[in-house]
């Protein structure tokens, strides 16, 4: 009995501390007490909530929903549905939370906002955006600011990922979160400017308000603006400042932010702009996208584009085995998706196999109509590529929904121009023009006007015809034209002169409608306009000169005439009296007179020759001292028959004619290439 007595008391003692620790905050300690309850009785209701809530508390998830699955009996859903709704949603069992959530005999407040949360991570935007707005009407508490943040969220959610237009929701941008979600809903509707400023104004809010808290660093400031950063690091890519982007998402990743989903954008979008160089950047930053838990923190549509971009990163270092297979599998996640089969069919072009590439995207095109129109064009440029020019025509024109467009009419004349295949080309022209013609029949009655791009295509099809010669075609749709336009001469000249050749007759009626020469003359300075700059070059009629003009021609002739050159300048010692050296112009030692220098026995001695060769008999060769020697050259014919026994050089010793020119450029050539210098 005394035993008994003690049981009571301790569970009173226990519970009061669990309470004084439940209030402080300490749910370890908490959660010792609570487990000391139970050893009392297991199956104490309050008892299991509160281990639960400490659970929860301490992030012990898995723990937490597994006692309340093993105590269904005493843990009813009424009383732990939101407990156990929670626990699946942190352990991103959304779908499960929904259930449960669903499943809740009462919806309190707890279980709607959590029903908010998972909602939007399911990507049901719609019921998100209803669920919020719901609990905002009905609400009044501390956390109505959280609450309009969360709907400002949603909005851009559905403005990127849907193309939604936003509705202005009145919520007044007090903070940097609400400012930072209104960028991101106009960065959904393409307007990047505006963007920018409210993500500039975000960015300044949130310095102010952790500034206040004397406990933020200035790191914990700049982790918190890493996802501004990287939003206005987008912007900036998507307007083509590319390099600017590239250098902000590298200070984001150097700061090494704890949150994998923004790491795994900011990777993705890196290597986006790496394309197909800078790849062991990509393949370093690739591995970010791999992180744990990236999975659920980004959209179905974020993580699809990280998939596609892996695919083709493997693609562009020619991992081709690894790219077929990434590109296999978001097809089977994405079979209406264009993407995975265009990467498919570029890899097996890069492998050369143009024709499996283009069966491939035939077979898509055939199972998914929808998206033919793309895959065709596609199919077109591959069979471009290989030279097969009409069967892309082919291809083009068997796309319905093209074939009056302006673009798709311009691209297959000039394609069928190319291959000089007219008819064919007249003929696109031809069906494009009477599709407008259905066209505006539907649309209007009576008098049918023509649009402005009926009207072109008629003037382009007339101008092609005749610049091909085929006049006799063009003049049903140059009277059209004419029609439309009454006033227009140039394409009525046209019209006389594709009739001139068809119906002479009819050519001179039209021709009455010309306006008279008098209203198309034109008042020209003719002076004037040879006067002006762009006539300069023009070259003039040569004419007869008469009268004045011939004799000041001729007169100019005579002062022409009468110029004489500018004499040469004068050495200052010359004598008029005294005749001129005639050898002046010659080298000194090829002069008739030059004896040489004056120079010591031993020195006169010294060859000039090769090395080993003899001087004697020098003298015998110096033509300078023989006063027979002519002053310049000898005369053809006049050269003596040297003796057998004279001492002559060999020809063989003799230096070459060019010697001395060849040891002056070795000797120019050595001096360039010498370090020193001035």
């Amino acid at each position: 009995a005394a035993a008994a007595a003690a049981g009571p008391a301790a569970a009173a003692g226990l519970w009061s501390e669990v309470n004084r620790c439940g209030q402080n905050g300490d749910f370890a300690r908490a959660l010792k007490s609570v487990n000391k309850i139970l050893q009392i009785n297991k199956d104490d209701v309050t008892a299991l909530q509160c281990k639960v809530v400490c659970l929860i508390q301490n992030g012990n998830f898995k723990e937490a929903l597994s006692i309340i699955n093993t105590h269904t009996k005493v843990l009813t859903s009424d009383i732990i549905a939101f407990e156990k709704a929670y626990c699946e949603y942190r352990l991103n069992r959304i779908e499960s939370a929904l259930k449960t959530i669903q499943s809740a005999s009462q919806q309190t407040d707890k279980l709607k906002e959590l029903y908010g949360q998972v909602l939007y991570r399911l990507e049901r935007y719609d019921d998100c955006l209803a669920a919020y707005r719901d609990l905002i009407r009905n609400s009044q508490d501390e956390y109505e600011e959280e609450r309009k943040t969360n709907l400002s969220a949603v909005v851009a959610a559905q403005s990127t990922w849907e193309k939604v237009v936003p509705e202005d929701l009145g919520l007044r941008e007090a903070t940097y979160e609400l400012c930072y979600n209104s960028a991101c809903a106009l960065i959904g509707q393409g307007k990047l400017n505006e963007a920018m400023k409210k993500l500039q104004k975000a960015e300044e809010l949130c310095r102010q308000s952790l500034s206040e808290d004397s406990d933020v660093t200035e790191e914990d400031i700049e982790a918190e603006l890493a996802i501004i950063h990287g939003q206005m690091a987008y912007i900036m890519q998507l307007q083509g400042r590319t390099e600017d982007a590239l250098q902000l998402y590298n200070q984001i990743i150097k700061l090494k932010p704890t949150d994998v989903g923004l790491l795994a954008v900011i990777a993705n979008n890196i290597i986006t702009i790496n394309k197909d160089q800078n790849v062991f950047d990509s393949k370093k930053k690739v591995k970010l996208t791999n992180a744990e838990g990236v999975e659920h923190k980004l959209s179905k549509k974020q993580l699809q584009a990280i998939e596609f971009n892996k695919a083709l990163l493997a693609m562009y270092t020619n991992q081709a085995d690894q790219c077929r297979k990434l590109s296999a599998s978001l097809q089977s996640q994405s079979p209406e998706h264009l993407l995975p089969v265009l990467i498919q069919a570029a890899q097996l072009c890069r492998e050369k196999q143009h024709a499996k590439a283009v069966g491939l995207l035939q077979d898509f095109a055939d199972q998914h109509p929808a998206n033919a129109a793309e895959i065709k064009l596609t199919m077109a440029q591959l069979k471009i590529a290989q030279g097969s020019v009409t069967k892309a025509c082919m291809i083009l024109r068997s796309i319905e929904e093209l074939q009056h467009k302006p673009g798709m009419v311009s691209a297959l004349v000039t394609m069928y121009s190319h291959e000089e295949d007219i008819d064919s080309a007249i003929e696109v022209f031809t069906q494009a023009i009477q599709w407008y013609q259905q066209f505006q029949a539907s649309q209007t009655r009576g008098g049918n006007p023509k649009s402005p791009v009926h009207l072109s295509l008629i003037r382009e099809a007339a101008n092609f015809k005749l610049k091909h010669g085929r006049k006799k075609e063009a003049i049903s749709d140059l009277e059209e034209l004419w029609k439309q336009n009454p006033k227009d001469v140039h394409t009525l000249a046209q019209l006389i002169s594709a009739y001139s050749l068809v119906d002479p007759e009819k050519a001179k009626v039209l021709s009455k409608h010309l306006p008279s020469s008098d209203t198309m003359s034109l008042k020209v300075d003719v002076d004037a306009l040879e006067n002006s700059h762009g006539a300069t070059y023009v070259r003039k009629k040569a004419g007869k000169l008469t009268g004045d003009n011939q004799q000041k021609e001729q007169g100019q002739g005579e002062v022409k005439k009468k110029k004489k050159k500018k004499k040469g300048k004068l050495p200052k010692n010359y004598d008029p009296k005294v005749t001129p050296d005639p050898e002046r112009w010659l080298p000194m030692r090829e002069r008739s007179y030059y004896r040489g220098r004056k120079k010591g026995k031993k020195k006169e001695q010294v060859g000039k020759g090769t090395q080993g060769s003899t001087t004697a008999g020098s003298s015998e060769l110096d033509a300078s001292r023989t006063a027979s020697s002519p002053p310049t050259s000898p005369r053809p014919g006049s050269a003596a028959a040297v003796s057998a026994t004279s001492n002559v050089i060999p020809p063989r010793h003799q230096k070459p004619a060019g010697a001395a020119a060849t040891k002056k450029k070795q000797q120019q050539k050595k001096k360039k290439g010498s370090k020193g210098g001035w």
